[in-house]
Order: structure tokens, then C-alpha cells, then sequence
């Protein structure tokens, strides 16, 4: 069994999926573009992960997941998208400031609770009937600080 990575180790496997799906040959100057690091990390990165039998990575050669990276990488990717997709579409945070928080979020959410996040944006975005009311008044309440009144006169009648 592959032991828990740090958050760090995360953001390779989950860029190298991403540039893998993108070029499919994957080189260190891409993950240093992507992650925004100099090329020493990322080689360093990659040695760390070659050992872990992680990924497969000769000098100055192209950078391939194992099975079992290209599977945590995809698990962190999944993470990544699940809290993106609730922060700007359910929330309606800024989409960078979104993925940004999302980056932050996936390296510590649990697995019970990201099944339950992703169920709930399941559930709300395949929705019949389009946005539901709920959300709505969500949206209202945010940008006007107050609840819409057909909200507080139904809340006032309730006991």
C-alpha cells in the first residue's frame, strides 16, 4: 500500500493527469510551467515519487504515472473538480478564487465528506426543473444581505 502523500506530492500527480490528458507525453518543463516551480523541485519531486513506484521518470526523458499514481493523481484531480464545481457554481465564488480554494481544500477533505459534496452537486445540478428556489434566495440573500421577502413571510406564518 502507498503511503499518504503530502499536499505538495499531490499537486504533481494531479498536474501530471492533467498534462498527460493534455499532450499525453508529459516533460518536467511542463510540470514546472504548471506548478509554477523551478525545474531542480520538480526533478527532486520526481525522484521522491519514482521511488514510491509512483511515477516512471528517466533524466531528461518524459515523466508516465504508475497505475497507482495515475489513480491518486485522478483521486486528487476528482477532489479538485468536486470543490471547484460547488465553491463557484452552488456558492458563486469568483471562478479562479474558486479553483484556488478548491487547490487549498482538496488536500484535506475527508472521503465521507467529498462522497456527500459530490452527491449533494449530483442532486442539485441534475435537477429537472432547472436551479432550484432555495438557491436562488441563496444568491439573493448574499448580494443584498437580507432574506427575499417571499422567504420571511413564509418563515413569519411558520410556528
Amino acid at each position: 500500500m502507498v503511503k499518504e502523500q503530502s499536499p505538495s506530492m499531490e499537486d504533481y500527480l494531479e498536474s501530471i493527469v492533467i498534462l498527460a490528458q493534455e499532450e499525453k507525453a508529459v516533460r518536467v518543463t511542463q510540470i514546472s510551467k504548471a506548478l509554477g516551480v523551478k525545474k531542480p523541485s520538480v526533478t527532486a519531486a520526481l525522484k521522491k515519487l519514482s521511488r514510491e513506484e509512483l511515477v516512471e521518470h528517466e533524466r531528461y526523458g518524459y515523466v508516465k504515472l504508475t497505475d497507482e499514481g495515475q489513480k491518486l493523481g485522478e483521486d486528487v484531480f476528482h477532489r479538485h473538480e468536486t470543490l471547484r464545481h460547488f465553491l463557484a457554481d452552488i456558492l458563486g465564488v469568483d471562478p479562479e478564487m474558486a479553483s484556488k480554494d478548491a487547490c487549498r481544500m482538496e488536500h484535506v477533505i475527508s472521503p465521507p465528506t467529498l462522497e456527500r459534496l459530490a452527491k449533494f452537486l449530483e442532486f442539485v445540478q441534475n435537477r429537472p426543473r432547472g436551479e432550484p428556489e432555495w438557491l436562488k434566495g441563496f444568491r439573493y440573500y448574499f448580494e443584498h444581505g437580507d432574506l427575499p421577502s417571499k422567504y420571511t413571510a413564509r418563515c413569519s406564518g411558520e410556528q
